[in-house]
Order: structure tokens, then C-alpha cells, then sequence
């Protein structure tokens, strides 16, 4: 058997740690991940304290966190300019904006479904 929808293994050899629904999971995982690639997607590029202010309650810190694993998982790039004070923006990369069609479905399922 193979592992397309339409041919699952049984799932005693099953492991969802292996499909590509978990890969996508751990990229977007946390309360904050997703809401800053729409961010991205919508404004581009954004700097540290408009995206801060975006998001609303958020710590520096958190917010710092999730932008270095968004970085570190090639979902942004981070562009920084020699300049005093320092600037620093953030955009989305090429696999970044790849899922924003997987988003954007979201928020299409989400006007559509949401109570009135």
C-alpha cells in the first residue's frame, strides 16, 4: 500500500511524525507563527516594532523567538541595514509565500464558517 489520501498504510505501520501534514504543522506551529506570515504576506516588508504593534500582546522576546525559527526554517528572510539606529525588516521568501495559498484557505474557510 502506499501513502497517497487514497491509499493509506494501516495504521498500525502508520507514523504521523512522517507525513507531510506534521512537516507543515511543525513549521506553523505556536499561537504567533501563522499570524506573522500573514502579516508579511499583507504588508511586506515589516519591521521588529510594526509587526510588534500587529500583533498586539506579544513580548519582544516571543516575538524574537518566532521570527529567528520562521527564519531558521526558510519561511522569512531577515534584511538588516548598516545604519544608525539599526534597521532591520522582514519579508517572505520564496517557500514563505508558498504557503500562503495554504492560508489563505484557511481564511477563506474561516469568513465562510464564522458565525454572523
Amino acid at each position: 500500500m502506499g501513502t497517497s489520501p487514497h491509499t493509506p498504510l494501516p495504521i498500525a505501520e502508520a507514523d504521523f511524525t512522517q507525513t507531510g501534514y506534521s512537516y507543515t504543522l511543525s513549521l506553523i506551529q505556536g499561537k504567533h507563527k501563522m499570524v506573522i506570515l500573514y502579516c508579511l504576506m499583507e504588508y511586506e516588508p515589516v519591521r521588529f516594532n510594526e509587526m510588534r504593534r500587529y500583533l498586539g500582546r506579544i513580548s519582544d522576546k516571543t516575538l524574537s523567538v518566532n521570527l529567528k525559527e520562521l527564519e531558521r526554517d526558510g519561511l522569512i528572510a531577515r534584511t538588516e541595514y548598516p545604519q544608525i539606529p539599526p534597521k532591520v525588516e522582514y519579508s517572505l521568501t520564496d517557500l514563505g509565500a508558498s504557503l500562503m495559498e495554504v492560508l489563505d484557505q484557511m481564511c477563506t474557510w474561516g469568513e465562510t464558517h464564522r458565525p454572523k
